[in-house]
This record gives structure tokens, sequence and C-alpha cells, in this order.
């Protein structure tokens, strides 16, 4: 099921003050067709490391077809500059929209709901002034809007039954979830799946107990056409929010895949860690979201 009849089965508008306020009622999760394959580029400078591993996943043509609307997730929570590594680099989010514009997208939106000061989390990060740079209105890069969430009744979710969901990342015909690879004091790690929390609503820190299967029962309508874990720079210690240079090690690595799960998993290993040590890679893997196991993907490394 593609995210147009996703959509078009689930989404029932009704009328109210301000912007319309849809109400969803899934009755089968969306899910995209994913494979194993897992390419991994290494090297500078980072806009052609962004465009090697994409050729090597079959380009973004692959993804995004003419006349999309595309949504580039990044994690921009924190008020950080690009070189102490909480955030996505600036960089790997411009060439990514660069691309998008390349195969025919006719808008590329970029958002995340932050954790410190949202105006200057995105000017801090870099990210401002790269999509200014960028200078094509057809890319926006816009703050969270509350009159935007919509109640989700999650068919599939074990610990985590309805919740506020943002509707552009909803909507979008192509979502792309673009995390950094960090440490983080309660989940281990922070990577694709928890990237998910910055298009939800609500009350977050409500989440934090079991929420390794929140984070999987999210993914089974949050599910991304491709994750590219930023692990350029990697925060290896005082995650998520970090400031110290000396808790980052750059790593100059991008991670490819339709698979969200083999996307963590394998993002793992870069920090000496096993898949199995993070609680939502194991149950995003046991719903059938993806494959933890490394054996069973099929690993490609590039080099710029």
């Amino acid at each position: 099921m593609n995210r147009r009849t996703f959509l078009k089965n689930g989404l029932v508008w009704t009328a109210g003050a301000g912007l319309p306020v849809p109400l969803l009622d899934i009755t089968t999760s969306f899910a995209a067709v994913t494979s194993s394959d897992v390419f991994v580029a290494t090297g500078k400078p980072y806009d052609q490391l962004v465009r090697k591993v994409l050729e090597a996943a079959g380009g973004m043509e692959s993804f995004v077809s003419r006349g999309d609307t595309v949504v580039l997730k990044p994690n921009i929570g924190w008020d950080r500059s690009p070189e102490q590594a909480a955030n996505t680099h600036p960089l790997v989010i411009k060439t990514l929209a660069e691309a998008c514009l390349d195969a025919g997208a006719s808008k590329v939106n970029i958002f995340d709901r932050t954790c410190n000061e949202k105006r200057r989390c995105y000017v801090n990060s870099g990210m401002v002034g790269a999509i200014e740079e960028l200078g094509d209105r057809r890319v926006r890069l816009d703050h969270i809007d509350s009159r935007k969430f919509i109640k989700l009744d999650i068919k599939r979710g074990k610990s985590l039954k309805r919740w506020e969901i943002y509707r552009d990342a909803l909507e979008a015909d192509c979502y792309i979830n673009v995390p950094v690879a960090k440490d983080h004091g309660l989940s281990g790690l922070t990577l694709g799946l928890k990237n998910h929390m910055g298009v939800i609503g609500g009350n977050r820190g409500s989440l934090h107990f079991d929420l390794g299967q929140k984070l999987a029962d999210l993914a089974t309508v949050l599910q991304s056409t491709l994750t590219i874990i930023d692990a350029t720079r990697m925060l290896l210690r005082n995650g998520p929010q970090g400031g110290r240079l000396s808790d980052v090690k750059v790593a100059d690595t991008l991670i490819a895949t339709t698979d969200p799960v083999a996307a963590d998993a394998y993002a793992t290993t870069l920090f000496g860690m096993k898949p199995e040590d993070i609680d939502s890679t194991v149950a995003a893997a046991k719903m059938g979201l993806g494959e933890m196991d490394i054996a069973k993907m099929q690993i490609t490394t590039l080099a710029v």
C-alpha cells in the first residue's frame, strides 16, 4: 500500500476553525516494500558522500517521482553547531534536497519538533543557512505548526494505541528519514526509529516507559520510504544534546536503506554495540518491520 492509497483509505476530513482537522482510523497499517540491502559510504566532501550512497541505492529517482511532495526529516532538535553532532549535518540535508528536486519533486518540506528553542535550533544547527544557500522556493524549512497534529489510532500498536502525528509527515508522497547517529541517555542510541519522535505531538516525555516498543508501534504508521543515517560525526557520550567536542567522533559515514530496522541495526555496530542492545530495534524486528540480523543483510561498502 503506497502513501496515496493509505491516505485515501484512512483519512476523514472534518470542518473546524483554522486548518481542517483530519481524523484517522486506519484499519490497516501503511507498510513500504523494503529490502535489507544496506549501503554504507565513507569519505568527504559530504555532498559527494550523499550522492555516492544515493547512486548505490539506485538513485533518488528510485524513491521520488515527478511531482512528488517529499519530506526530509532530519534531527534539528538541539541548539548545537554541526561540529557538536547533536543534529543532522546541514550539508547532508541540502544535498538530499537538491537530489529530490533533480528527481522531479515539486516540493521538499523539512521540519522537526525541537527540544530547545526552535529558532535557535534551526539557525545554530546550520540548517537555515544551508537551505537559504540552496535558494529554491520549492524547498521549505518550516517550524512545526501545532494545528497540523492529527490523532491516529495505531491498530498494530502493542504499547501505544493512539497518538498525535504530524499531518505533513503522513501526507508526503515520499518520507525520507535522516537521523544523526548518537548516544542517548535513555534509549542507548538515537537512530532512525527514535527520529520519528520529531513528528509526533503531545507529551513526549510520557512515552519514556516501554519506549522501545512505543517507537516500534509508531513505525507501523510512520514507515519511511528511505532511511539515511548521518554518521558523519557521531556523538559517543552525553547524548542526545551533547555539547563537548571531545564526545564527538568524526566518522564521515552515511548509511542508506529502505529497511528502517536494518538501518538502525547496522548503525549500532558503529558504536561497538550489537543490534539487540537497542530495545526499539528488537521490538520493531519482532513486529516484522525489518531485518536486525547483520548476517542476513546485503551490505555494500563504498568510498568517496
